[in-house]
């Protein structure tokens, strides 16, 4: 599997913890990137319904892994 794809496959698993593993796994400006991503794919028109999901859900798990202390 594509690297790439293996890192979007694990984000949008809806799986908690695939999305911090592999979110984890990314520098702070990619990270960035990957978050801006997530919120246009959550808002634009366009997205699957499943991918829509998918991508708050990411988001979701993502806020709340900012939000915590390790």
């Amino acid at each position: 599997m594509d690297p790439l794809e293996f890192f979007w496959d694990r984000l949008l698993s809806r799986s908690p913890e695939q999305i911090r593993a592999i979110f984890k796994t990314i520098d702070e400006t990619s990270q960035r990137e990957v978050l801006a991503h997530l919120k246009k794919m959550t808002t634009e028109e366009g997205w699957h319904p499943e991918q829509v999901i998918s991508a708050q859900t990411a988001l979701n798990v993502i806020m709340k892994m900012s939000n915590s202390p390790d």
